[in-house]
């Protein structure tokens, strides 16, 4: 295999992670969206259905659009009051600091703005008029850098945020969204991690992973380094079929990132992003799958179920209500097999 990343469709069949006859139909998907598998990830590759290589590898189905989708499926842009930042709740923006990611996930909700074609990285202009909007929000408490991932980005480059958002007191936490802990773990060095520690702010990064099978011991070799550098790991990860969407690959996935000191955050529902829609379950399917899993893994490790609203109207939890209904002063709550008691609420 080898050692660079697989950018291209002859890249792919040649290394025997798609048949050589796929390549004509699959190239309109990959002149609109970007390909990058990493090493690491196409060792992982034992077939395009398997569930690593469903996330990385291009599908002719991308070429479909429907009708619900969009290039801003969550609606980043009516809340970025400057370039490269969103500003969606009161207390915390988001940072798009790059739009280069070590891999190019099928089912990115950024898909239209990320790659080699895509936005670029933010200037240090850029990133001066970013931190002067932030010194004049004084409810901001949290900023999110993300991307793209933004730990493409050299430790020096880590620094230079962390040196402008320093003199900011009223940021207290600095979150971290990546890939790269698990699909590029060489990347996290020492240096780069220590880097990630920003004196005087509590510092998280909240590792995306969609499956147990990407944790393998390089990944868990980067997380100690993370670990070893004062950073707290959460977990994300996003329902998809083909991929995690039954009990037993969520729960060995959850399950797998608590073993490596990882608390899962989220499972998010798929976001409306065009030639996405055969990765996505109905919410109805998602709510009865996430209900099934209470009871079988310990409050830790179980994310928030959660759905981005489109239009930028933000981030609602969507797992299945316990309390299905009232009787008088008696509520009638559903436990995690299933079954209906009347609790007496007073």
């Amino acid at each position: 295999m080898s050692a660079r990343s697989l950018t291209r469709l002859g890249d792919l069949a040649a290394a025997g992670l798609i048949p050589a006859d796929a390549v004509p139909a699959l190239a309109p998907v990959a002149q609109r969206y970007a390909v990058a598998v990493t090493p690491d990830m196409a060792r992982l590759i034992e077939s395009p259905e398997d569930p690593i290589g469903r996330q990385f590898l291009p599908r002719p189905e991308e070429a479909v659009t429907l009708p619900e989708e969009s290039a801003d499926p969550i609606g980043d842009h009516p809340h970025s009051p400057v370039k490269g930042l969103v500003h969606r709740y009161p207390d915390r923006v988001l940072i798009k600091i790059t739009h280069s990611c070590p891999v190019y996930c099928r089912f990115c909700f950024r898909r239209e703005m990320v790659g080699p074609a895509g936005h670029g990285n933010l200037n240090a202009g850029e990133l001066d008029t970013i931190g002067a909007y932030l010194a004049a929000q004084p409810a901001v408490r949290e900023v999110i850098v993300t991307g793209g991932d933004p730990l493409m980005l050299s430790a020096r480059r880590i620094r230079a945020l962390g040196e402008r958002l320093a003199p900011l007191a009223h940021i207290r936490l600095v979150r971290w969204h990546s890939r790269v802990p698990v699909v590029a773990p060489g990347r996290i060095t020492a240096d780069l991690a220590s880097a990630l520690a920003f004196s005087g702010k509590a510092n998280y990064v909240a590792v995306h992973a969609n499956h147990a099978r990407e944790f393998t011991p390089e990944a868990a070799a980067a997380l100690a380094r993370l670990h070893a550098a004062g950073i707290v790991l959460l977990g994300q990860s996003v329902l998809l079929k083909g991929v995690n969407a039954s009990e037993e690959a969520l729960l060995d996935l959850f399950s797998t990132m608590l073993a490596h000191r990882i608390v899962p955050l989220y499972l998010h529902h798929p976001d409306l992003a065009p030639g996405t829609g055969h990765f996505r379950m109905s919410l109805a399917e998602g709510q009865a799958l996430y209900g099934r899993l209470r009871g079988r893994i310990s409050g830790p490790g179980l994310p928030a179920y959660v759905l981005d609203l489109p239009g930028g109207h933000g981030k609602v939890e969507i797992g299945p209500d316990a309390v299905i209904g009232r009787e008088g002063g008696i509520a009638l709550v559903r436990d995690s097999h299933g079954q209906v008691h009347r609790y007496p609420e007073g």
